[in-house]
């Protein structure tokens, strides 16, 4: 897939909305009961980065952007500010923030995934796109250092271990991570309401797959 390693502004990111969003299917039967399900196994998240711009330099930032990207050809990452951190908003990252799996004396390369927990409910949502000098981890209780015991891959979201943790040995890690993202759109409207100030109505962004 072809896709840039590069963030969209994060200045135009702040005060953008938008969220995750599924997909149910849901078939009601004559006697009143409902069957549901789902062809999505993650959710999918979408934006409208038009609500972070606050001025002409903005616009032309976001202009550039787009143009950069070729509209819809290139995806990006995208930092969502309600939710970009393995731990609380408020948070700082810790090496014990996620459970990430537990080693089995072969298996070195472990991807990288967030709980969403509820109850006794949960959701583990992958997480492709660490950011770079956010990624701690820990084996067994104890962290570890990063490039001596283990690597990140950055464009995948794996955990690259030097050697296999040892069998029943917990992996935790903390992060901050981006959501790969594209437009969802190949054109651009802007309306110049004064001359320090731009609007772009809606400029749509859409999670991708990666």
């Amino acid at each position: 897939m072809s896709f840039h390693e590069t963030r969209f502004p994060a200045s135009l990111s702040f005060g953008a909305v938008g969220g995750p969003e599924r997909r149910t299917e849901i078939v009601s039967l004559v006697n009143g009961y409902e069957e549901r399900n789902s062809p999505w196994s993650h959710s999918r998240r979408r934006y409208d980065a038009g609500l972070g711009l606050r001025s002409l330099d903005d616009v032309a930032t976001l202009v550039a952007f787009f143009e950069a990207r070729q509209g819809q050809l290139y995806g990006f990452r995208w930092k969502d500010w309600s939710d970009y951190k393995s731990c609380l908003s408020s948070a700082t990252p810790t090496a014990l923030d996620q459970f990430i799996a537990t080693g089995d004396e072969v298996t070195t390369q472990f991807d990288l995934i967030k709980e969403y927990a509820s109850g006794v409910y949960n959701y583990n949502r992958p997480i492709s796109k660490p950011v770079e000098g956010t990624v701690r981890v820990a084996l067994g209780g104890d962290e570890l250092q990063e490039s001596i015991d283990y690597t990140i891959d950055f464009i995948q979201g794996k955990i690259v271990f030097k050697t296999a943790p040892p069998s029943g040995a917990e992996i935790r890690a903390g992060f901050e991570f981006d959501v790969p993202a594209r437009f969802d759109t190949d054109r651009i409207q802007t309306s110049v309401a004064s001359f320090r100030a731009g609007d772009v109505p809606n400029i749509p962004v859409v999670e991708v797959r990666v």
